[in-house]
């Protein structure tokens, strides 16, 4: 079966070539009975290329079992796993079934995997390499001849390093790993997935089929998709069901992508000359510069609310914030501006003395100012300047907020957005 055949039956759209080297090794490993492990993000698409793994396999006859390891309680993963003999725990009144007999002879699919507890990963690992098995509270040996296609959107790597996954278990479940790319990986999908899904929830709903404008289509490809395709079919549907106009337009599509109010929605990979690592620290630098643009915003709020006579702010407060000047950073040129509601809480319940509200500026960490940083990472790196680190950041962040409100802790967490007992417990920490 060629790769245009394997994409049509199984319902995997797009052309781009990480999508296309994904669907070559599927090919591949989809005949021989080999332990597969899928890597990717969450709502890339795992389950579908585990599908068609098992669709091309000589198992396609037979049963694919899916299980999301991540959504089985700990306690009960083994019996849902192996199976059950009656009265094996409570509430078990009769034998039950586990997922691996049921695979037999065809395709369990775990999905998750980096989640599964440690006892049952035991467990797992014998019965990948022996093919045996015993249900809880059995003492019968049981065969199945089930093959395992794993998934997870974690680093393994990182999950054996720090203990929560055992080293064994990831050599014999990484066989063969197959990367599965991410939205961000496959621009070029985005607009004819967006386009597609659009056409299906049109018949689906029986709704008009929408257009894209030119702008919203190039304000897709710009999204950092975070959600990835899981996130981009919502948006398509929620366009569907909820707007009328016809095409969908900058103004239309912007809302609907929840990650554009914040800079970590964005990416500036369409920016010519600038490489990936500079990226990050652009996006860096506009989170820090959107924060000093927000306390300032929260403090005049705050003493206009106030009145000056130090009555107490209302519950809660809108507080329009002004979208700082980023002429330099055009692919957020066309956000505009943002809104967002800020709400006021008392301080929570601490140990240490509420009525103590204020802190001694000669105590303030001094490590760095945050009227000190450059305006955009370009002024950074003409200037030499060195990037802070995010504790310098948040650092210097708490240090402008008690000089700006002289040193008052619940006002300065107030404007910093956190609660009364984390400040003082981040300023214990300094």
């Amino acid at each position: 079966m060629d790769r245009q055949a394997l994409q049509e039956r199984f319902g995997i759209l797009g052309d781009s070539p990480a999508l296309r080297r994904v669907l070559e090794r599927v090919r591949q490993v989809a005949p021989p009975d080999i332990t597969v492990l899928l890597e990717g993000e969450s709502g890339v698409g795992k389950e579908l290329i585990a599908t068609a793994i098992h669709g091309l396999s000589k198992r396609r006859h037979k049963r694919l079992v899916v299980v999301n390891c991540g959504a089985i309680p700990e306690g009960l993963i083994e019996s849902e796993l192996f199976g059950a003999e009656k009265g094996a725990y409570t509430g078990a009144t009769d034998r039950r079934t586990g997922y691996f007999e049921e695979a037999d002879g065809g395709t369990l699919f775990l999905d998750e995997i980096g989640e599964m507890p440690l006892q049952a990963q035991v467990r797992l690992l014998r019965v990948l390499e022996t093919g045996q098995f015993s249900r809880v509270g059995g003492t019968a040996t049981l065969q199945s001849d089930a093959r395992v296609i794993a998934a997870t959107n974690k680093d393994l790597g990182e999950e054996v390093g720090a203990g929560r996954f055992r080293e064994d278990l990831y050599y014999r479940l990484s066989t063969v790993v197959l990367k599965v790319p991410s939205l961000r990986e496959r621009r070029e999908d985005i607009v004819p997935l967006f386009e597609a899904f659009l056409a299906r929830f049109a018949r689906q709903y029986e709704a008009p089929f929408l257009r894209l404008a030119p702008e919203a289509a190039d304000l897709l490809r710009r999204y950092n998709w975070p959600g990835n395709v899981r996130e981009l079919r919502n948006v398509a549907e929620q366009a569907t069901v909820m707007v009328r106009q016809n095409p969908l337009t900058v103004d239309v599509v912007r809302p609907l992508l929840r990650g554009v109010s914040a800079s970590a929605g964005l990416t500036l990979a369409s920016r010519p000359g600038v490489g990936d690592a500079v990226s990050e620290r652009d996006v860096l630098y506009r989170v820090l510069l959107e924060i000093r643009a927000e306390l300032r915003a929260v403090r005049a709020e705050v003493g206009q609310l106030r009145g000056g006579d130090g009555r107490e702010a209302p519950t809660e407060a809108l507080v329009h914030v002004p979208q700082p000047d980023f002429a330099d950073l055009s692919p957020f040129a066309d956000l505009g501006e943002v809104e967002q509601e800020v709400t006021y809480e008392p301080p929570a319940a601490a140990s240490y003395d509420a009525a103590d509200t204020h802190f001694e500026i000669e105590d303030v960490p001094r490590s760095a100012s945050v009227s000190s940083m450059p305006e955009s990472l370009e002024d950074a790196l003409a200037e030499g300047l060195p990037l802070p680190t995010m504790e310098e950041a948040e650092s210097a962040l708490i240090a402008e907020a008690l000089r700006r409100f002289d040193g008052n802790r619940r006002q300065s967490a107030e404007a910093l957005g956190i609660s009364e007992r984390t400040l003082y417990r981040k300023l214990k920490d300094e």
